[in-house]
């Protein structure tokens, strides 16, 4: 059950919603979860989470690309973001900017097996590094 909880709230966190799954994820370890448990729990929640994010911004460029290319503004940007979106999804891990990050990823359209492969190892790589400064 409590892999369940650390699931839905490293879920959540990797949403646009406004929530810690570091806190949730040493809450975890703290309360005698195994370490491979708590990683794999919060890791699957937040890899998730962040391909739901990519599919948003993918579903969310039919709704705005008449707009974004009716600028030259929005073309460039949209340009540039396709050209240097795999780069910007080293921050993808980083707090406040990351899941809005995802989200941007699926918009420029970067290829949906580079982004999970870069963001979701990120993600991962992420809670290995708790487990290992906090043990």
């Amino acid at each position: 059950m409590e892999e369940l909880a650390l699931f839905l709230s490293a879920f959540a966190a990797a949403t646009i919603l406004p929530f810690s799954s570091e806190a949730a994820f040493m809450v975890a370890l703290k309360s005698g979860m195994p370490h491979l448990n708590a990683i794999l729990a919060a890791s699957s929640g937040n890899v998730l989470a962040i391909i739901f994010n990519y599919y948003l911004g993918y579903f969310l460029y039919e709704k705005t690309k008449a707009k974004l290319f009716h600028s030259s503004l929005g073309k460039k940007a949209f340009l540039w973001g396709h050209k240097y979106g795999y780069y910007t999804l080293l921050l993808s891990w980083a707090p406040l900017i990351g899941d809005p990050l995802t989200i941007v990823a699926g918009l420029v359209r970067l290829n949906f097996v580079w982004f999970v492969v870069i963001a979701g190892t990120l993600r991962v790589l992420r809670y290995w590094f708790i487990v290992l400064a906090f043990s």
